[in-house]
């Protein structure tokens, strides 16, 4: 049985522990970053001001403090230390004058700004000092701590229906919905606890708030093709909608649209619970999400279709709107899904079905019953069956969706060692001469990251440049609009193989080649990259995506080991980095 431990800690105290890693944020519940910059100031002027702030708790663990309650209270403390936001007065924290937080900030772990306009020293001090509320979980069990965290987020009305839906619930289809809601919004976190630190780069920033997060929210698929508004991700209704879907689907029948039929299959032990759980089972988690991405991809291509790519609102909506839709768009992947998935069809002609579908919103009933909802998912359907064909559904599976790639470019910010970004093989000079290192170099990069160990993969892509510049260049040379994600750039190879006078086939065997050819070790390594590299059409710009496997043992190019220092891939010489490598692969 959990002990609880009232250890109130000063400022100062806490911001140790969080310098030293040692605060965690299990994602499993803990999912975003949420207050507005006038929320963070009005908690420090509170604590400038002496005034009492709710208590925190946390879940002692081995390595640190997992965050139960008070994780946008501790973001902001920290974030203000670190300079991110002023108080209401518009002065900054004086970083100087506080030791842990320079030598932070001189290790590279933030920018100090606005040190122009800072509070005084004896406000330093005061801050620092101030003492925290916290209460301390010890020997806290994992359904000890679910049940807390569900109690504590289900008082009072600080969360969404959605949100309290999902307070400290442990089944598959919770698990199904926010994984899947994590890749569409592009923020999933390299592991299911991490530190407090990186929880800006994988959180969602609102035009309003602009915090300089990860994720705009203007990016994500919900808020660019018009789904839903900025302000609903904070409050889950992009979880929301999934659950819907997915209740469909894997329960094989329409359900109500109404928060009491959701709030049904999230209760445990409910028929209608069970009903849906036994369903999920049967279909398979990664299977449905797999189905789900799919349907999207399939969304964007249809959009893209015709003389000129259009948002999906300006799809169902022609006549313009500023209203979110998401029961529509939850028809529109429903009749997808049945007519793509079950009945194993394919779009022939993604511009005749946009076609079909213009002014959808018009032609569908405004119906909540499961009946109703029925009618709408097949007049979507008839209006789409002339322009599929027989198809199969064996090649989606394994495969790469957008929303994949999009969430490998996220994490590649924050997982150097594991993840590779390339623009192409031509430079972006005038001639578009072809880079004819580049191959070996990314060749010694996949071996380099299959001595990663620690059973962690990695993956090289093809198409993609985190340099601006870059993304200019290829504009004014190649007359493509490069797709940002996050702070990369998506150029695709695509323009490559026009350059070069290729097939997109040919173009991709120059890599296969590439991987066949090189003198890898172990050849099973070399086999199962070319097992592993694919070709995505990634909204018709193309990304080749290589994939690196789990290795048991060193590997090598030329006879030579390679290791990765963050994003860098250099040579193993030195006996000592050879014998830490072979270290990676015991046990």
């Amino acid at each position: 049985m959990a002990q609880l431990d009232a250890s109130p800690r000063s400022i100062q105290s806490v911001y140790s522990w969080y310098s030293q890693g040692q605060l965690k944020v299990n994602r499993r519940y803990q999912r975003k970053l949420v207050w507005t910059t006038k929320e963070k100031q009005k908690l420090i002027e509170s604590v400038m001001k002496r005034y009492p702030v709710p208590a925190i708790l946390l879940a002692a663990r081995d390595d640190g403090y997992e965050i139960i309650d008070g994780l946008q209270r501790l973001h902001a403390i920290v974030s203000f230390v670190e300079t991110a936001f002023a108080t209401l007065d518009e002065e900054y924290f004086d970083v100087s004058s506080f030791v842990t937080a320079k030598n932070r900030a001189d290790s590279g772990a933030f920018e100090i700004t606005g040190q122009d306009s800072k509070i005084g020293s004896m406000e330093v001090a005061a801050f620092l000092d101030y003492s925290l509320a916290i209460t301390v979980m010890r020997d806290a069990s994992e359904s000890e701590i679910d049940d807390v965290f569900g109690r504590i987020n289900t008082y009072g009305h600080r969360l969404s229906d959605q949100e309290r839906r999902q307070a400290g619930v442990q089944s598959a289809f919770a698990d199904t919905v926010r994984e899947l809601a994590t890749q569409l919004r592009q923020d999933v976190s390299p592991e299911p606890i991490v530190d407090l630190s990186l929880m800006p780069s994988i959180s969602i920033d609102l035009p309003m708030a602009r915090h300089g997060y990860g994720t705009a929210a203007s990016s994500t698929f919900w808020v660019n093709q018009g789904v839903l508004r900025s302000t609903d991700l904070r409050d889950s209704m992009d979880e929301q909608c999934l659950s819907d879907i997915a209740a469909i689907i894997a329960g094989g029948a329409m359900i109500e649209r109404s928060k009491d039929a959701l709030d049904a299959v999230y209760a445990p032990d409910t028929p209608e619970s069970n009903r849906v759980l036994t369903g999920l089972v049967t279909h398979g988690s990664d299977k449905l999400k797999t189905e789900l991405k799919y349907c999207i991809d399939e969304i964007m291509a249809i959009c893209s279709g015709g003389s000129a790519p259009s948002k999906l609102r300006d799809v169902i909506y022609p006549e313009g709107t500023n209203n979110s839709f998401p029961s529509v768009f939850a028809i529109l992947v429903v009749a997808l899904h049945e007519k793509l998935i079950a009945e194993s069809k394919k779009i022939a002609d993604h511009a005749a079905v946009k076609d079909s579908l213009t002014g959808l919103n018009g032609r569908l009933s405004s119906g909540r019953t499961a009946d109703e909802r029925r009618r709408n998912v097949n007049v979507v359907k008839g209006l789409i069956d002339a322009h599929v064909v027989e198809g199969s559904t064996s090649a989606i599976y394994g495969a790469h969706s957008s929303v994949d790639i999009d969430n490998i470019i996220q994490r590649s910010r924050i997982e150097l060692p594991h993840y590779e970004l390339k623009q192409g093989l031509l430079n972006l000079n005038p001639q578009r001469s072809v880079n004819s290192d580049l191959p070996g170099k990314v060749v010694r990069t996949l071996c380099a990251m299959a001595n990663n160990g620690g059973n962690r993969s990695g993956t090289v892509l093809i198409g993609v440049t985190d340099d601006a510049a870059d993304a200019d260049r290829v504009r004014e040379l190649d007359g493509v609009q490069p797709v940002p994600v996050g702070a990369r750039y998506v150029v695709g190879v695509n323009r490559e193989a026009a350059v070069l006078g290729e097939t997109v086939e040919e173009y991709f065997s120059r890599w296969k080649n590439a991987i066949r050819s090189a003198n890898i070790s172990p050849t099973s390594l070399r086999d199962a990259l070319l097992a592993n590299i694919d070709y995505h059409e990634y909204r018709g710009l193309g990304v080749i995506v290589i994939s690196v496997p789990i290795m048991r043992e060193v590997s090598y190019v030329d006879d030579v080991p390679y290791r990765r220092e963050g994003d860098e891939t250099v040579a193993v010489t030195a006996l000592s980095q050879a014998v830490d490598l072979g270290r990676r692969f015991q046990g």
